[in-house]
């Protein structure tokens, strides 16, 4: 398996928690199903289906955060409570005030969530202990922030900071576009790719994408000479993973190149060597991606 996205924080304190201790931490607060009348709990789930709540290898820890939701879609809410709020106008003769009416789509609410289906959603997260470094597999930082929010809680002295580099990836990642044509335009290691995004910074955000469509410098640089900020930046490493980098300095699909992965599916492997070979391959070659991209952005933030 392989994160997709990447959400990286730095510890501001060296980690030293065990996998035993750190599972112990955890152990307090584990995925339970909904009860008749929730509609959603979170807890930690055990990332090989194991009852264990932490993986460790090679000083890298896996957990994983489990969120299960009842599906009572508000389509179904609106359309039941619109059809007891007729009969009961019928019956009173007048219409139900706004108290009532909020009164009615609770107590509907109520009725319908022993009935609903339950969902699960999973968000891992990986600890690189030897680097100090939170890495959550998450599009967007609001689901990051659910899982440092219960890390928090079961670890209560959690000291972390969002990757801040020296040079924003906006204005780097413009300046690597505007020398597109040039040799060493990116740093040592990564190549672009095709695809791109463009982006005035004026209020209407113009915006110009790249999709699959090779990247011509006069009309790259033509842009930029506009006015225009580089947002999104599909990147190889090392001739091994490709994904896209955002202004944010989140990373996005996250693919690794057919010759990192060619090796491990020859050998032959049971579930549990596979899982052990994936996660190992996966946190060196993201760790070494993410030590790289770091320096050529500038290095961390004074």
């Amino acid at each position: 398996m392989w994160f997709k996205n990447l959400q990286i924080y730095q510890l501001t304190a060296p980690w030293t928690l065990s996998a035993q201790a750190l599972e112990a931490q955890l152990s307090h607060h584990p995925l339970r199903a909904c009860g008749a009348y929730e509609l959603q709990t979170q807890g930690w789930a055990s990332p090989r289906d194991d009852g264990a709540l932490v993986y460790a290898i090679n000083g890298q820890l896996l957990i994983k955060l489990g969120m299960e939701k009842k599906l009572l879609p508000a389509s179904v809410i609106k359309e039941s409570v619109r059809t007891k709020s007729q009969e009961l106008e019928n019956a009173q003769g007048f219409k139900l005030g706004k108290k009532q009416m909020r009164d009615l789509k609770n107590q509907i609410t109520d009725e319908l969530l022993p009935r609903a289906f339950n969902v699960r959603r999973n968000t891992w997260a990986w600890i690189d202990a030897k680097n100090n470094r939170l890495v959550v597999d998450a599009g967007s930082p609001s689901k990051a922030d659910e899982v440092i929010g219960l890390l928090n809680k079961s670890l209560n002295d959690l000291s972390l900071e969002r990757v801040d580099t020296a040079i924003s990836p906006m204005i780097a990642m413009t300046a690597w576009l505007g020398a597109i044509d040039a040799k060493n335009s990116v740093p040592h290691g990564f190549t672009i790719d095709q695809e791109t995004e463009l982006q005035s910074p004026l209020d209407e955000k113009a915006t110009v994408r790249f999709v699959r469509h090779s990247l011509e410098p006069a009309d790259v640089q033509r842009h930029i000479a506009g006015g225009k900020q580089c947002t999104r930046l599909a990147l190889t490493w090392a001739n091994r993973v490709s994904f896209v980098l955002t202004e944010s300095f989140t990373i996005k699909r996250i693919s690794p190149v057919d010759v990192v992965t060619e090796g491990a599916e020859s050998a032959p492997q049971n579930d549990e060597e596979r899982f052990d070979a994936d996660i190992t391959m996966m946190t060196g070659e993201l760790a070494g991606l993410i030590d790289d991209l770091v320096e050529g952005l500038g290095g961390m933030s004074a």
